[in-house]
């Protein structure tokens, strides 16, 4: 039997008294967290809150001691860091040991990753050598009080028609990667104070097969989970060539351009600007939804936006629903007008 199998009888629920506490393994590269590690810190408030147990962080890397304080300040109780040189670059064999190094030792009943690339890989290995049930892709998560404490991780299902409430009744720890953006982070505040724990990296560099020799960066790739401001639009711009008069007002203020379904299933953008269920979720500073009629299948990835700024010739269009801000007309007259307006604003030189 496994460490943490425990044998059931008569169809009872398993005694998991000796696995306590919320943890969220916080994701980094070359030193800069990703924004969901301090969303997800604040979603697992809530469940250690209900659970009356403490929020821990896992920090892996090499001289990424601030971000075990970052940890501190966006929520966690307690924070377990391993720095070593042979973990600098993500590799899976050295960070899932760590992991699954340091679950044997604390025994959290839930632990939480991003689902990024990252996440998803490391989330799937720790899962297959415990083994447990893993929930991929979550956007609402929950749990029940004791005496169950299970976790009840929801995602779309059945392509996007419904939610899938997924549950683990027979493992510990119960473990699932969240979408970006779909949460949201605690204020960051430098008052908050807990321990940092540092533990030890089980493997050396000899003992690993994979080498990293260079990190190749695809130019001209967007990342909309990460961005503070997007310029999206829909089929109300009536083809792909408008999107270059969008983007010209996200190169004005400093974001990057989104789009709705509607205009990636046409093929006017690529499927990388979208925003929403079946894209990306996003939680920008400020969000302009240009052209967009505000369906449910868009709204739900953008409205954690801070400022929302809906642009469309129908008043009555479900989006100024969510909007902070709308205005009501012709989106080829009002867009370059704003273009023209932030240039100036910014000081701004436009190429004669």
């Amino acid at each position: 039997m496994a460490a943490d199998e425990v044998e059931v009888q008569d169809n009872e629920m398993p005694d998991w008294s000796a696995y306590r506490g919320v943890l969220i393994v916080v994701e980094q590269r070359e030193g800069e967290a990703k924004k969901v590690s301090w969303q997800l810190l604040g979603e697992g408030k809530k469940l250690a809150a209900k659970l009356e147990v403490p929020l821990l962080a896992l920090v892996m890397g090499d001289k990424v001691e601030h971000l075990a304080q970052e940890a501190i300040y966006y929520g966690a109780d307690k924070v377990y860091l391993c720095e070593s040189p042979v973990l600098k670059d993500y590799r899976t064999r050295p960070f899932s040991r760590v992991c699954l190094q340091l679950i044997d030792k604390v025994k959290p009943e839930i632990v939480l990753f991003g689902a990024t690339g990252t996440g998803r890989d490391l989330a799937g290995a720790i899962a297959t050598h415990l083994p447990t049930g893993l929930t991929a892709d979550t956007t609402e998560l929950d749990c029940e009080p004791h005496p169950s404490r299970l976790l009840l991780a929801s995602r779309p299902a059945f392509s996007e028609k419904m939610m899938a409430t997924i549950l683990c009744k027979q493992y510990r720890p119960q473990m699932a990667t969240a979408r970006a953006g779909v949460f949201q982070a605690q204020s960051r505040d430098t008052s908050l104070q807990a321990e940092i724990i540092r533990i030890e990296n089980p493997m050396k560099e000899e003992e690993i097969a994979a080498r990293v020799l260079d990190f190749i960066r695809e130019t001209g790739s967007i990342n909309l989970e990460e961005a503070d401001i997007i310029v999206a639009g829909g089929r109300g711009l009536g083809g792909p060539e408008a999107f270059a008069m969008l983007k010209d007002l996200a190169d004005a203020l400093g974001g990057i351009v989104g789009a709705s379904r509607a205009a990636v299933d046409a093929g006017w953008i690529k499927h990388e600007h979208q925003v929403g269920q079946t894209g990306c979720t996003v939680r920008p500073k400020l969000y302009f939804a240009i052209g967009i009629s505000g369906a449910v299948q868009h709204t739900v990835g953008m409205t954690g936006s801070d400022i929302i700024i809906a642009i469309n010739r129908d008043e009555k269009a479900p989006i100024f629903q969510f909007a902070h801000y709308g205005m009501v007309g012709d989106l080829f007259k009002i867009v370059p007008q704003i273009t023209a307006e932030v240039r100036k604003k910014r000081g701004i030189l436009v190429p004669a």
